[in-house]
């Protein structure tokens, strides 16, 4: 995978890693092909997964490299990652506020941001779609912070980072597909909105890639501010999700830690 990826440039390699990570978000939709229902146990467990990997994720791939730049670069280790770290979170919550959106499991009166129109289908996608802009930034900057040819970064913790965002995009193309198909939506259509909450991770990370080649005295910011996003969408929807369920809290926590064990593992492995 190292040797495929190096023939490219980083936006381009950032391309390739975010369009796996959308594959893996259709993979999860496409679970409508197969059943109506999952059971709520186990997808509870699969959203604490992914909270576990983002967390972790977070710091591994996206904070401590981003800290050990700012000192590389010359700046102040700890303030440029608490000034990237916090504008990550409030840009997400100014997303947030505005962009209409419906967390599964809820009902159409408890939609957040503005208020609209729009469908129910629709409104489940921006959900997901929410969470995936982050994502899709932190792998494209992770790989726009390796052109940079700083120390800190390499292409296989940024490749450790993409796997780790793709596995714990399978629950949420299922989180999306899943409602809508209980709900008397064909099975294509399902599937179709499942994976469109993905589309937005390539254009995030081409985006964050070309960001942050032109300007590299913003890298460790830029790497701080998508740990930030990250873990705004952990602490505000993730956790809350998957733990609505007071007898799957257990699980579910072992699940999170399950999945920050794996994310610390690929990123130490391959990193």
């Amino acid at each position: 995978m190292i040797v495929f990826l190096q023939q490219f440039n980083p936006v381009t390699q950032a391309l390739i890693a975010t369009l796996f990570t959308w594959g893996v978000t259709a993979a999860g939709a496409s679970l409508v092909f197969f059943s109506k229902t999952i059971n709520q146990k186990f997808m509870d467990s699969m959203l604490g997964f992914a909270a576990g990997v983002m967390i972790a994720a977070s710091f591994w791939s996206l904070l401590a490299p981003g800290i050990e730049m700012a000192e590389q670069l010359g700046q102040i280790p700890w303030l440029s990652a608490a000034i990237g770290f916090m504008g990550g979170g409030i840009f997400m919550r100014v997303i947030d506020k505005f962009l209409p959106h419906l967390h599964p499991g809820l009902s159409t009166e408890k939609t957040e941001g503005i208020k609209t129109s729009w469908q129910r289908s629709t409104l489940l996608v921006l959900a997901i779609t929410l969470h995936n802009i982050p994502e899709g930034l932190a792998v494209g900057v992770a790989f726009g912070a390796v052109g940079a040819n700083l120390p800190s970064a390499t292409i296989g913790g940024a490749i450790a980072l993409a796997i780790g965002i793709g596995i714990q995009n399978f629950p949420e193309g299922t989180a999306v597909s899943m409602p809508l198909r209980r709900e008397g939506m064909s099975k294509g259509k399902s599937f179709l909105m499942g994976q469109a909450s993905g589309l937005v991770e390539p254009v995030a990370g081409v985006a964050g890639a070309l960001f942050v080649m032109k300007m590299q005295n913003i890298l460790p910011y830029a790497l701080c501010f998508a740990a930030g996003a990250m873990i705004f969408v952990v602490v505000e929807e993730l956790i809350p999700e998957s733990q609505r369920k007071y007898e799957n809290i257990d699980m579910v926590t072992i699940a999170t830690m399950v999945g920050f064990s794996v994310m610390m593992i690929l990123d130490v492995a391959l990193g």
